[in-house]
């Protein structure tokens, strides 16, 4: 079987390694000529532990980077589209760079070739924007829906181990191929309506998100109560039987709000949707609310702690997440940002991997340090922003630093 990748960012390029690492033949394309000339050279673009070896096992082999969409798609049984579903100001997603993948391979593909969503969309986009596009280019291709389910940090394992498999289909010739591509996974492997594989993603997503503001909100109140062991309480919780096992304790913990790519922009395009359809979610827009809240609400608490303008503040992590270089909607550049409105202009920063990636992103007048000690031993109040196992104990080291733990991570 021949498969084409279009895009090749974190879920384009880890789905396109783990096809060919099973055996497959596969064909990536990026629009991105500066990513694409990296991974022809052997390096992955981003942090994601396994790619790299990944890359080196099959660059050139079963993965082969192609010139063009047009070389991609050629003779191509299956084509995955993993190219970036964007935020509107609405909130609402936009499909232009899907529609615009799609379009570049339509008149190279044969009728046969199964044309797979895998970009993240809203429930209905696939049968109400994706099938018409291509009925009205004339084209009578499979089209289906295959939502990915991938952590940051854990793409590779996620990808090879996956818990569930779920793809949205209409017709048997789409489910066909998808079952002979997945056979070798070993996983539940479900097929459902095209709107039900779009709304399982988000509902996996917002219920994540709702957990991580649940946690938030919580974690606030008891800074009002006062004389609460807040991370003592959370980690407590998560000995409930329930909950245990579960692997989402370390989304019901309290933080400084949710970030990333994917959630942000989810549970905006989710609350779109629903608004769009006459229904008011207030569940999902307190969500919204409260994780917009939580960078102001973090940098008058890291404020506190300073007191004097002069203060030199220092922040610990700049990636949205630990184990991740990713720094799109980062909690920490919002709290930053508030920070100097606020007047603090002396801040100083660190990350293990993150730090060229967030300067490049926003540009902020802050000062880079080279390690968590630097960090440490320049400023009087030290924020933790970001939980990198390295920062464990590092009030230790500095017991006469003000630490703000905003993850809730030291001690």
């Amino acid at each position: 079987m021949r498969i084409a990748v279009f895009g090749l960012g974190f879920v384009g390029l880890t789905t396109a390694l783990g096809f060919a690492d099973k055996g497959y033949s596969v064909r990536g394309y990026d629009i991105n000529q500066e990513r694409c000339a990296e991974i022809a050279g052997g390096k992955v673009p981003f942090f994601e532990p396994g790619l790299d070896d990944a890359l080196a096992r099959n660059l050139g082999k079963t993965f082969i980077l192609a010139d063009s969409a047009i070389d991609a798609a050629d003779q191509s049984d299956i084509c995955f589209f993993c190219v970036g579903t964007p935020g509107l100001p609405d909130g609402s997603a936009d499909l232009a760079q899907l529609l615009l993948a799609i379009d570049s391979v339509l008149e190279t593909v044969s009728e046969v070739c199964v044309l797979v969503v895998k970009s993240t969309i809203p429930p209905g986009t696939l049968n109400e924007r994706v099938t018409p596009y291509v009925r009205a280019k004339g084209a009578g291709n499979p089209v289906a829906v295959n939502p990915e389910f991938l952590r940051e940090g854990k793409c590779w394992d996620d990808f090879m181990n996956p818990d569930r498999i779920v793809c949205g289909v209409t017709d048997d010739a789409a489910k066909n191929v998808l079952a002979e591509l997945y056979k070798l996974f070993g996983a539940p492997l479900h097929y459902v309506e095209p709107n039900t594989a779009e709304f399982i993603k988000y509902l996996s997503n917002s219920l994540l998100a709702a957990l991580i503001s649940y946690s938030n909100e919580m974690a606030l109140l008891a800074d009002a109560v006062d004389g609460i062991e807040t991370a003592r309480a959370f980690r407590i919780l998560h000995e409930d039987r329930r909950l245990a096992g579960a692997g989402i304790n370390t989304y019901i913990y309290p933080g400084c709000g949710y970030g990333g790519y994917c959630l942000p922009k989810d549970i905006a395009a989710l609350d779109a949707v629903a608004l769009n359809r006459g229904f008011t979610p207030r569940i999902l827009e307190g969500v919204i609310s409260l994780n917009n809240e939580m960078p102001e609400l973090t940098a008058r608490k890291i404020a506190r702690a300073a007191g004097e303008k002069t203060e030199k503040i220092g922040i610990l992590g700049l990636s949205f997440k630990r184990g991740s270089d990713d720094v799109r909607d980062s909690p920490a550049a919002k709290i930053i940002g508030a920070l100097v409105q606020g007047g603090y202009v002396s801040i100083y920063a660190y990350d293990p991997l993150a730090m060229q990636e967030f300067h490049n992103t926003y540009r902020l007048s802050i000062t880079y340090c080279a390690s968590a000690n630097e960090v440490c031993e320049t400023c009087g109040t030290v924020a933790l922003v970001t939980a990198w196992d390295e920062f464990q104990g590092i009030d230790k080291t500095f017991p006469d630093t003000r630490f703000v733990d905003c993850r809730y991570f030291l001690g």
